[in-house]
Parts: structure tokens; sequence; C-alpha cells
């Protein structure tokens, strides 16, 4: 059976986190681009194959979304995944209305098949923008379950500000580990 191929639209985020919980090692699909918006000179870059898995030993090119209907017919794409946030209404459905006049199926994946397996209780720390205190909070959740004497760990999805291969797996556990890691303010 052929794979139905795919792009994944995002702002290096979401859209690397679902390759990597859904697409990765999923034989019905092959992912061929990511698309990016948001997130400065991205585009151009390649999501390295030491992440993206075996399958994919060049890597997956992050072009511009402003390509997205060009690349829909060049790659020949089955399906576009809607992958990030901080957007209206609106802009999706004009997204979705683009993608389906380019002959692809237009996708938003739920949490049925992308959130992570837990053994443990979790609890997630969300919001509708970039810059809204995420990290605040989450400091100040961990601070509080600390102090009744519960054990966190914090596990956040791939960010693109660095070498991606050499953020493979990160553990932080002061403020030193942030500089030695060279965590950007957006990471912090």
């Amino acid at each position: 059976m052929a794979k139905d191929r795919v792009i994944i639209m995002g702002a290096a985020g979401r859209d690397f986190h679902n390759l990597n919980a859904y697409f990765r090692g999923n034989e019905a699909y092959e992912v061929v681009a990511f698309t990016a918006t948001q997130i400065p000179n991205i585009e151009g870059r390649i999501y390295p194959p030491d992440l993206a898995g075996p399958e994919y030993a060049t890597g997956i090119s992050i072009y511009s979304e402003a390509r997205l209907t060009e690349l829909i017919k060049e790659l020949e794409v089955a399906q576009v995944i809607f992958a990030y946030s901080d957007i209206s209404h609106e802009y999706v459905m004009h997204k979705a209305s683009q993608v389906l006049a380019a002959g692809a199926d237009f996708r938003l994946m739920g949490t049925g098949s992308t959130m992570l397996k837990a053994q443990k209780p979790v609890v997630s720390i969300c919001a509708v923008r970039t810059g809204s205190g995420k990290s605040q909070t989450t400091r100040r959740v961990c601070d509080i379950l600390r102090e009744r004497g519960k054990m966190v760990v914090v596990v956040r999805h791939p960010m693109p500000y660095g070498d991606l291969r050499k953020q493979i797996r990160q553990r932080f556990a002061s403020y030193e580990d942030l500089d030695r890691c060279e965590c950007t303010i957006e990471e912090r």
C-alpha cells in the first residue's frame, strides 16, 4: 500500500511533537515537509534525521508557509496537518480552504493520537499563545508540588532555537544547566 504523503504546518513546536508522537515509525505515512511561520529564519533548515527517525535518513526539510500551495502540488501531498496555535479560527479556516483547493486533505490532530503515554500523574500547563506565562506558571506549580513532597519532572517538546541534534535529551536541574545548554530566553 502506498504511503500518504504529508506536510505538517507548524511553528517549530507542536509540529515536531506530532511527527515524533504519531508519524515517526508509522508505515501509513511519509512526512515530506514541514512548513513554518512565527519563528524567524527557520525555513531552509532541516529537521535532523537523528530526531526524525531511520525512515528519514536525510531529515525533513522546513519550508516557509508561504509556499504551502506550491509544495502540496510539487511534493504530491495527500494530507496537510495543522499543528500550531496562537492563531484565529478565521486563519485556520483560511488555511483549510487553501489546502483543500490545492487538492489535499486538511487535518487537525487531537490528544488521542498525539498525547504522550504516562505511568505517573500528569499536570499540563497550556496557554493560548506564546509569552503568556507558561514557564513562570510551571515553575510555581513545580514549587508547590515539591513543597508537598512530590518528585517533579518537566517534559517539553523540541524547540528549534539551537542545534536540535545536541538537544535530543536534556536535563535541567539548575539555572547553570540552562547556560550550559545555551538556552534562549524563550526556553527559560
